[in-house]
């Protein structure tokens, strides 16, 4: 079956730095676009990162471009944040996520992906 497994979260000061990590297993990772989405206390979960399975397409939210990079290793099955200048409103619980079917561009919508991590949390204090 298919395993998302997400790392890299912690607590940092604003303007901080951090990379989150997902390993995938169990299905031909290069073969899926894949999405980091976030989910805040009190919050629906929203999309913050895509990225197309070659990795040469990246779509962002406007709340994280520019400061924000999502990217991939597909020949180690792992997918990449890299989150720099981080504010308070960035503190949320960071999920990475497997499009449902072989779309030939990055997806933003939740329905469109049927595998999650388990999240990983992310604090940034001010």
């Amino acid at each position: 079956q298919v395993q998302l497994v997400e790392s890299g979260g912690g607590v940092v000061q604003a303007g901080d730095s951090l990379r989150l990590s997902c390993a995938a297993s169990g299905r031909t990772f290069s073969s899926y676009c894949m999405g980091w989405f976030r989910q805040a206390p009190g919050k629906e979960r929203e999309f913050v990162a895509a990225i197309s399975r070659s990795g040469g397409t990246t779509y962002y939210a406007d709340s994280v471009k520019g400061r924000f990079t999502i990217s991939r290793d597909n020949a180690r099955g792992t997918l990449y944040l890299q989150m720099s200048s981080l504010k308070p409103e960035d503190t949320a619980v960071y999920y990475c996520a497997m499009a449902r079917s072989r779309y030939s561009t990055p997806r933003t919508a939740l329905d469109e992906y049927d595998y999650w991590g388990q999240g990983t949390q992310v604090t940034v204090s001010s």
